[in-house]
């Protein structure tokens, strides 16, 4: 069987639309092996158009409104357009951020996540935290439609 073509890498900059039109910017800072799991880093201010390579090479990983697992379907089938890839990716400087998640139901529980550093799909310590701990709840996996929504509510409210 002939491995697919991944139309992204570490290091790869795309458009999210927005579900009011307009665009996100996000970046690729790791994806699972085969590809199906994306750990991104997402960008506002909120863009009228495709931005072009060279107007956001220069944002940082401090910059990202939004670090979020995600499904690769939008950058797959071409709904997430992919902007290109700098010519300087280094990928310490986008590293896999400790993520946070609530759960209400059937007690309140939160936790700290850490995934791999090679493989989004990989959790490699979750740790039970206080359920009032003053964190932003962060972690999950999206797919791209809860993805455009809640970029959406961030970056268009």
């Amino acid at each position: 069987m002939k491995k697919k073509r991944l139309p992204y890498k570490e290091g790869s900059w795309f458009a999210a639309p927005l579900q009011k039109g307009g665009y996100g910017v996000g970046r690729v800072a790791r994806h699972s092996p085969k590809g199906v799991t994306v750990l991104a880093y997402f960008f506002g201010p909120k863009r009228g158009k495709l931005p072009s390579l060279i107007e956001i090479e220069n944002l940082h990983a401090d910059d990202a409104v939004w670090v979020r697992v995600i499904g690769d379907l939008g950058l797959m089938n071409g709904s997430w357009p992919i902007i290109g890839d700098s010519a300087h990716w280094d990928r310490d400087r986008w590293s896999v951020p400790v993520l946070f998640r609530r759960v209400n139901v059937p007690k309140a529980t939160a936790w700290r996540v850490e995934y791999s550093n090679d493989d989004p799909e990989i959790i490699v310590c979750e740790e039970r935290i206080p359920y009032d701990s003053n964190l932003p709840d962060t972690d999950g996996c999206s797919g791209a439609g809860a993805a455009e929504k809640r970029l959406t509510a961030l970056l268009d409210p």
